[in-house]
């Protein structure tokens, strides 16, 4: 017999005492005539064991690391446009921060009143993306136009309650506790804004529509041609050039609202006459609408509209404290919150992709995969954020700079930009598994995780930071960065638990 057979001969030799307490022992026994030892390190079992143990490490890595392309290719046609949407806001508020410090100040009030209606109006959309991508994954086109045309009446008619609740606002603005220069400028700004708001809302939803179907670039190219309307339309409307009357503020207010209108329209048309999306377009858009299908998108996309509220207004209602502080504390906290939201884009490009492949998966029942798509997605988004904190902490006075020429308010901006440079991480992170458990139709509890995380953790500890401590603006944000980590930590975990829920069952 060969020495390399005989090296691999193995004996079970049993104990009749660890055997009747149901236990055995493996040992290496030599055949009769042969001295034979345990394989040693170099024997060639050892080396086949380990090359397999190899070989199986690498399949695991491959199927965990292939799902980064598709995630990138989907994500970052998102992210383009949801940058374009912030570099909307970007170009306002530089441009009438050219103005002064109290236009600055009356934009970023508006801005912040407008949004809680306007995200809420957003997050009841986004039924329309979960819906529509489980649709496709389960190859159910028709459902999808069905998805389609009752998601675009839901976004027709919450655009035009944004329009209402936006009018309505307009004799209160002196409630909200802000200096009287800043409410007067507001007046004129805001019915502006509101009307901007209908079409914008009718974009967003068929955006999510594209996007559920993989057809993101679209979208994104009709809103980086936006951005570059609405500097043209500003630089002619706010500063009085070719001609114009020089209308500062209320300038910008109508730059906005045409552009939006234009993007709106733009996409509606290329949906209606694209041939890609012939397969999943309603059978008959004149016909019955259904309260089942209504139903079904409220049960999905009300809870991800309060919890959008939630995390928002948390920061909405910062806002409102630096305005209890100072002007400067309000221009600063709008130079921060805009870079900080404009660079939030990137990971919730990352979160959107991730939820329209988790809900592909869902839809087809792979749920392995599912689960590596979620991780994945949190794991790049986490690397993204960290980058953009480190030039938060590393340019942050240039950067204030950009925006204002007030020394008070590139300092504190600057300060405050170092604050978001921490939770940029955290804030990546759980709008990855956030998005994630949408794709999964779980959508309550991350909405009662988001109410903890922002109203329990958040503003009382900013609260308390700014006023008690006498942070001032500064700890306004430390809270808010408390809050992200708390409902970061939370929401990843239960992706985990709800992924091997899905897996096991």
């Amino acid at each position: 017999m060969r020495e390399s057979r005989r090296a691999r001969v193995l004996w079970r030799e049993v104990d009749p005492v660890t055997q009747s307490k149901g236990f055995s022992t493996h040992r290496w026994r030599p055949a009769v005539g042969f001295c034979l030892h345990p394989p040693t390190a170099g024997s060639p079992t050892v080396t086949r064991t380990k090359k397999h143990m190899d070989l199986r490490l690498a399949r695991r890595w491959r199927r965990w690391t292939r799902e980064v392309r598709p995630t990138l290719a989907l994500a970052m046609p998102i992210m383009g446009g949801m940058i374009g949407h912030m570099l909307i806001g970007i170009a306002d508020t530089i441009m009438v921060g050219r103005v002064g410090v109290v236009p600055l100040a009356a934009s970023s009030f508006v801005n912040t009143i407008t949004h809680l209606p306007f995200i809420f109006a957003c997050g009841l959309l986004s039924a329309i993306a979960v819906l529509t991508a489980q649709a496709h994954g389960a190859k159910q086109p028709h459902e999808a136009g069905e998805v389609l045309r009752h998601g675009f009446t839901i976004a027709f008619i919450a655009g035009l309650c944004t329009l209402v609740v936006c009018f309505c606002l307009r004799p209160f603005l002196g409630w909200f506790g802000q200096p009287a220069d800043v409410v007067a400028a507001s007046h004129t700004y805001l019915i502006l804004f509101g009307g901007s708001l209908m079409p914008a809302i009718v974009f967003h939803g068929c955006k999510q529509y594209c996007e559920a179907l993989n057809r993101p670039w679209e979208p994104m190219l009709i809103m980086l041609g936006a951005v570059l309307m609405n500097v043209f339309l500003n630089w002619i409307l706010i500063y009085g050039n070719w001609g114009a009357p020089a209308l500062g503020l209320e300038g910008a207010g109508w730059a906005t609202l045409i552009v939006r209108t234009s993007m709106a329209l733009a996409l509606i048309a290329h949906i209606a006459r694209a041939s890609v999306f012939r397969d999943f377009k309603p059978v008959r858009w004149i016909a019955p609408l259904k309260l089942d299908r209504f139903r079904q998108l409220f049960h999905l996309g009300i809870p991800v509209g309060v919890q959008h509220v939630l995390e928002v207004s948390a920061f909405a209602f910062a806002a409102l404290m630096m305005g209890w502080i100072s002007t400067d504390a309000i221009a600063a906290h709008q130079i921060a919150i805009t870079c900080a939201a404009t660079t939030f884009m990137f990971g919730l490009g990352i979160g959107m992709a991730v939820c329209i492949r988790v809900g592909h998966a869902w839809g087809a029942g792979h749920y392995q995969r599912m689960r590596r798509m979620g991780f994945v997605g949190i794991v790049l988004s986490a690397s993204v954020m960290g980058f953009f904190g480190l030039v938060f902490v590393a340019a942050g006075t240039p950067i204030a700079r950009c925006f204002i020429v007030s020394p008070a308010v590139i300092t504190l901006g600057a300060q405050l930009l170092m604050v978001a440079a921490i939770f940029q991480v955290a804030d990546g992170i759980q709008i990855v598994a956030m998005s994630g458990l949408r794709g999964q139709n779980d959508v309550r509890a991350p909405a009662m995780i988001a109410m903890l995380s922002y109203w329990i953790v958040a503003v009382p500890t900013g609260y308390l930071l700014a006023f008690r401590a006498q942070y001032g603006a500064v700890g306004i944000w430390i809270g808010l960065a408390i809050g992200l980590g708390a409902a970061a930590t939370c929401l990843t975990w239960r992706f985990h638990e709800r992924s091997k829920i899905a897996i096991t069952s």
